[in-house]
């Protein structure tokens, strides 16, 4: 019995030491953060129990399986040499995990969670990401990776020397043993629900908060948590369907008699505040990564010179939010109005990849043509699909330029897709139209044409110099389009899909969805919108300056609407397994298995505020259930 326990008591032991030295290397890299919290014991200590969960859970199955294969003539050399390679395989799988984490962190302010593979599907896009940001980390973990396996399989003592079978006493022994101890190691309590991340969620610093568990361990758990994706994802509390419903229309500004549909209760009739003698066009340019941290008259670096002065030319929205940190979010809150769960975007989930609401299908029955038009390739993140079932006649992506364009790691730059729209929209005539642009350059690794602008700064690929390049090729389009014909008929609206690394030390860090968004065009009058707006809000807002009438399920505000003027505004932002809803500068945050909490958003930081506004926390809760909700019951349509 000894022989076959040696080899799993040395893999824990080794596997332990390692995730603890690596531990210890993270809370160095980001000891101010750690420092802030005070946490340092709580984090080693913690860090131990949840290391032995995931070590737990990895010998699981070698325990209850292993025993019956060392028990037979037939098999324990098999058995044998199949343990030695599963403990060999998950130790290289913990070394690896955790070799990756930092540039994670980096990248997403988080340690692994289901991003780490939801992008597998497109390998083109990520290794070229990948060695773009972390050519030095690949090429390590290309030398590292090999020789940890090499020595692992020679010097490691991970194989059981069995010269004969186990006895048959001794396998079961082993078997009523392990299995219950892999078990309890993998529950870490007595309590009636194990330990889970919520368990060590002790300060207010998200990222701090991923220190105690593991890498391999908060992958795991997201990919166990997205088993709840067709529901979803988590619930951050209970509330009745009607009164979730109740509340999201009466924060909407809407009162129950606006209302027909029993089937589809959100479903109203959107009266616009304008109209015009024929429908008017309609232009979404989705600036890839713009936070407002980039744009020089939100504060910002002197890099986006066509957007600041484009700003005094339409309508701007000082204080939008982006309701995510992916592209997908910021689709799914442009074309759809639909909030934000824990779960993937829409945009991703099988419900909705058909008769789901868009601002194309809304248009697309009242005779516009439909387009998509993207630089890359319109597959990544399930694009093509989603729009194809959903009201985009025509899809427009790298596949259909040719060889005389700039073409990138992420596909045509914006300057050549920004040229080919401008090409499309002058031949429609009278025809009206609707298109979504969703641009690429300023993408990590940052590829643009060399010599179109002085650069901000050296080298060449920089964030800095990548925005730049994309606010010189709107401008060069804007200035295209305002000489047009269809420049009058025509509403434009540039935004951006979301910040392009949202971190800090917060919950959720408001300033990092901080986005800008203006309305320009022939029927546009200046006006500027400072109160707190979502990017859902977007969708209804336009409709209006479209003069579009039609019934939709969305329940965004209308900033053309004066009475909104009067209010504080809100926002909702989904930041990895948080949820915060912002009213004015009151802010309160959903975490998985923790009670709400309340904030004041002073504008560089969150202060804490107690007792908690209850009514504003059932209005908060109401609006992370409420897509939830809709989406599982699939009434998030324009008709029955």
């Amino acid at each position: 019995m000894i022989k076959v326990l040696r080899p799993f008591l040395m893999f824990v032991l080794m596997a332990a030491l390692f995730l603890s030295a690596f531990r210890v290397g993270l809370i160095l890299l980001h000891w101010e953060r750690v420092q802030e919290t005070n946490g340092l014991g709580f984090i080693l200590l913690q860090g131990v129990r949840f290391d032995l969960v995931l070590l737990g859970l990895l010998c699981l199955p070698a325990a209850a399986l292993g025993p019956w294969l060392l028990i037979s003539k037939k098999t324990y050399k098999l058995g044998q040499g199949l343990l030695r390679l599963w403990m060999t395989s998950a130790l290289i799988w913990v070394v690896f995990m955790e070799f990756a984490t930092p540039s994670f962190i980096e990248e997403y302010d988080t340690r692994p969670n289901y991003l780490f593979v939801e992008y597998l599907s497109h390998p083109k896009e990520v290794i070229l990401t990948v060695w773009g940001a972390y050519a030095l980390e690949v090429i390590l973990a290309a030398f590292l990776v090999p020789l940890l396996s090499v020595w692992l399989l020679r010097k490691a003592r991970l194989k059981i020397a069995l010269e004969k079978p186990l006895h048959p006493l001794a396998s079961v022994a082993i078997f009523l043993l392990g299995a219950p101890f892999c078990f309890a190691m993998v529950r870490s309590t007595l309590d009636h629900r194990p330990v889970n991340p919520s368990t060590v969620a002790f300060s207010a610093d998200a990222m701090v908060n991923t220190l105690p568990l593991s890498s391999g361990y908060t992958l795991l758990y997201a990919l166990y948590e997205s088993r709840l994706e067709d529901e979803g994802g988590v619930h951050y509390g209970k509330m009745d369907a009607a009164d979730v419903y109740r509340t999201v229309k009466q924060a909407a500004g809407f009162t129950e008699d606006q209302f027909a549909s029993q089937a589809m209760p959100t479903l109203h009739r959107h009266e616009p505040t304008r109209r015009h003698e024929k429908p008017l066009n309609y232009v979404i340019i989705l600036q890839e990564s713009l936070g407002a941290e980039y744009v020089g008259c939100m504060d910002g670096p002197p890099i986006t010179p066509n957007l600041d002065a484009w700003k005094k030319k339409g309508i701007w929205f000082e204080n939008l939010y982006a309701t995510g940190t992916r592209s997908v979010r910021g689709i799914e809150a442009v074309i759809t109005g639909f909030l934000p769960t824990p779960a993937r975007s829409v945009v991703k989930l099988p419900r909705s990849q058909r008769d789901f609401f868009s601002v194309a299908q809304l248009l697309q029955k009242q005779g516009y043509e439909t387009s998509f038009l993207y630089g890359g390739e319109s597959h990544f993140d399930n694009m093509a699909r989603f729009f194809t079932g959903n009201g985009f006649e025509k899809i427009v992506d790298e596949a259909d330029f040719g060889d005389d364009v700039f073409k990138g790691s992420w596909g045509v730059c914006d300057e050549d897709l920004l040229l080919h729209a401008h090409e499309n929209f002058s031949s429609m005539g009278d025809q009206p139209f609707f298109s979504l642009i969703f641009t690429s350059s300023n993408h990590s690794p940052f590829d643009f044409p060399a010599g179109k602008f002085e650069l901000y700064e050296k080298p060449k690929a920089t964030v800095h110099n990548a925005v730049k390049y994309a606010d010189w090729s709107l401008g060069e389009f804007l200035k295209l389009a305002s000489e047009s014909d269809y420049w009058q008929n025509t509403v434009f609206l540039i935004v951006a899909d979301h910040n392009s690394r949202v971190r800090g030390a917060s919950l959720v860090p408001i300033d990092g969805f901080h986005i800008p968004a203006l309305f320009v065009g022939g029927s546009i009058e200046p006006d500027l919108v400072d109160n707190v707006a979502s990017q859902t809000d977007l969708l209804p807002t336009a409709l209006s300056l479209l003069g579009v009438e039609g019934n939709i399920p969305a329940l965004g505000i209308d900033w053309t609407q004066p009475k909104w003027r009067q209010q504080p505004g809100r926002a909702i932002m989904q930041y990895h397994s948080s949820n915060a809803y912002m009213y004015g500068d009151q802010v309160i945050i959903h975490r998985r298995g923790i009670d709400a909490q309340q904030f004041q958003w002073t504008g560089k930081e969150l202060v804490e505020v107690t007792p908690i506004d209850e009514e504003l926390r059932k209005t908060a809760l109401a609006h992370t259930l409420w897509p939830q909700i809709s989406y599982q019951a699939g009434n998030y349509r324009m008709k029955d």
